[in-house]
């Protein structure tokens, strides 16, 4: 879906005088950015905004934040890779992440506390967690585990 279907489908739910006063834009502007851009009639919205913002820093830390505002989480789908690869390997992968996570989590919690540090520790591996989960997910779909594989690989060679 383009941006501006997106839009468009959204100022069928709320008025975009509304959007237009609590914005303080005009209202053209607000039904602009329901249009192509490329036709010439529409303007360059929020929604490509961000995107271009996203493909100039290359930050998925402004997809993080954008998700967290919405009230959710960001989860990078890593790109899939053309070979097929043992699935038993791969789930074990998997498992191991999540072993991971559970062992920096009883780390920090050995003294019945969990510093900042720590917590943002268990973050970090919470989200890589979640990353490669999805990964993991995908690559059922496409019976392709060789991500998984490489992520792995480039995991210890960082480590």
């Amino acid at each position: 879906m383009q941006s501006h279907e997106l839009l468009k489908d959204v100022l069928q739910q709320i008025s975009a005088k509304q959007i237009s006063a609590e914005m303080g834009l005009s209202l053209s502007l607000i039904y602009k950015w329901a249009e192509p851009a490329a036709e010439g009639s529409g303007a360059a919205n929020p929604l490509d905004r961000i995107e271009q913002l996203l493909k100039l820093t290359g930050d998925r830390r402004i997809a993080q934040w954008v998700c967290e505002r919405a009230g959710g989480f960001f989860i990078f789908n890593p790109k899939g890779n053309p070979q097929a690869v043992n699935l038993i390997p791969a789930t074990n992968t998997i498992v191991q992440e999540f072993a991971d996570m559970l062992a920096v989590i009883a780390a920090a919690a050995t003294d019945n506390t969990i510093t900042r540090q720590e917590a943002k520790d268990i973050r970090g591996r919470w989200e890589e967690l979640k990353s490669v989960t999805e990964g993991f997910v995908r690559c059922c779909e496409a019976g392709n585990f060789g991500p998984v594989h490489q992520h792995l690989a480039s995991r210890a060679a960082g480590a």
